[in-house]
């Protein structure tokens, strides 16, 4: 592994360590940050075969340095100073967790943060993905959710809010943010189809997904998000073309999906309709499992889509929601009756709702009306899509040029 994948390794578990020590996430990961420059100025020949151990030692030494003209607080930090060769495991949280980011995705889901700031919080901290990424996941502006975050952290460290892992009998509390913040983080994942900004992102929310379905083997929602990125993640190979550009869901080649991820997620689906609870991560899934019913029946059942779009309207309203359904409604009805149900969605809601702006583009070529759909095409580049989407976004754009 390259020292630049051996950093990005230890961090979660560095800034975990750092934060349950300081109770202060900026100062752990402003440590961290100091702790990496510092490494990175290491001649390689002296560079440490134990790169996570040397990070938090180092980390640790800068903040104490940081906050030395608070006496108490620079005392508590230094005790107990560790050195490399004690750093074989810098954690040291009790079983069952097997994981270091799942740990501390739960500890981050404590309930005196808010729930939405919970899961922003987690996919920042735990696994690095840029606040602009995020914004854009949230549909706000990066201003607002740094502030958010802001806030959210001086709570922690105000209140004094530790990072210990909970009890078992406390995790139902968490449980609903922890699967958020998986969901929210492959979200993020799945619109960068060529892996090219977050390229570990998709994998580890999958590994952590399958690992949670162990961990709560008996929750419905937990199968439910484990099966909806195992579909999502059959299409991987279909989603860009030898170009680099985006292909829609629609156009995709079947014969590119993978049946045995198809199979697994069909399995996890069955095992949560036993339990005979539903929820918008299992209705969800079902929309992804009859997209992928095309590869065996040669159809898309838009009306069957339609009609689970209502349904997690019912319980999941919202933008996203919304301009999903109304994508599906054109195929059912046309694109006028699309594009209708997408006006209506409340303009300010999305506002940075990069797919909004896509699908109203789109749906306004259909209809010939070029111009409105290149200032919408326009709008969703200026929200900054990943390669692939901007890609396909300015083929549109030139398709529509050379129509006009």
């Amino acid at each position: 592994m390259t020292l630049a994948g051996r950093i990005e390794d230890a961090r979660p578990r560095v800034v975990a360590a750092l934060a349950g020590h300081c109770r202060d996430l900026d100062l752990a990961e402003d440590g961290f940050a100091d702790a990496v420059a510092a490494l990175l100025a290491l001649p390689p020949s002296n560079r440490p075969a134990n790169v996570a151990g040397w990070l938090f030692v180092t980390a640790k030494r800068r903040i104490v340095d940081a906050v030395r003209g608070d006496a108490r607080r620079a005392a508590f930090l230094a005790r107990e100073v560790l050195t490399e060769d004690d750093m074989g495991d810098i954690i040291a949280f009790p079983d069952p967790f097997p994981d270091e980011r799942l740990r501390l995705i739960f500890a981050c889901a404590h309930p005196a943060i808010a729930p939405d700031v919970r899961i922003a919080l987690a996919l920042r901290t735990i696994c690095g993905v840029a606040m602009e990424r995020l914004a854009g996941a949230f549909l706000v502006p990066t201003a607002t959710l740094y502030q958010r975050l802001t806030r959210a952290k001086a709570k922690i460290r105000d209140a004094g809010i530790g990072f210990e892992v909970p009890e078992r009998r406390h995790w139902p509390e968490r449980i609903e943010a922890v699967l958020a913040t998986l969901e929210l983080g492959y979200a993020v994942a799945y619109t960068d189809g060529a892996g090219v900004l977050d390229a570990d992102l998709a994998p580890e929310v999958r590994r952590l997904a399958a690992l949670l379905t162990e961990l709560v083997p008996d929750d419905p929602e937990v199968l439910g998000l484990a099966a909806l990125v195992e579909l999502a993640e059959s299409r991987r190979a279909a989603r860009v073309d030898a170009n680099g550009v985006m292909i829609p869901l629609s156009q995709q080649d079947v014969g590119l999906w993978n049946d045995a991820t198809i199979a697994r997620a069909h399995a996890l689906m069955q095992r949560a309709a036993k339990l005979g609870r539903s929820g918008p991560r299992q209705i969800n899934a079902a929309i992804h499992l009859t997209h992928a019913r095309r590869k065996g029946e040669g159809r898309t059942d838009w009306a069957a889509i339609v009609a689970l779009y209502d349904v997690l309207a019912t319980i999941r309203p919202g933008p996203a929601v919304a301009t999903a359904r109304a994508v599906a409604l054109a195929q059912c009805d046309g694109a006028a009756a699309g594009l209708a149900a997408l006006d209506a969605i409340d303009v300010a809601s999305v506002a940075h709702h990069r797919g909004w702006h896509s699908a109203r583009g789109h749906l306004l070529a259909e209809l010939g009306r070029k111009g409105e759909a290149a200032a919408a095409l326009h709008r969703a580049l200026a929200l900054g899509p990943p390669p692939a989407e901007a890609a396909y976004l300015r083929q549109r754009l030139a398709w529509i040029a050379a129509e006009a």
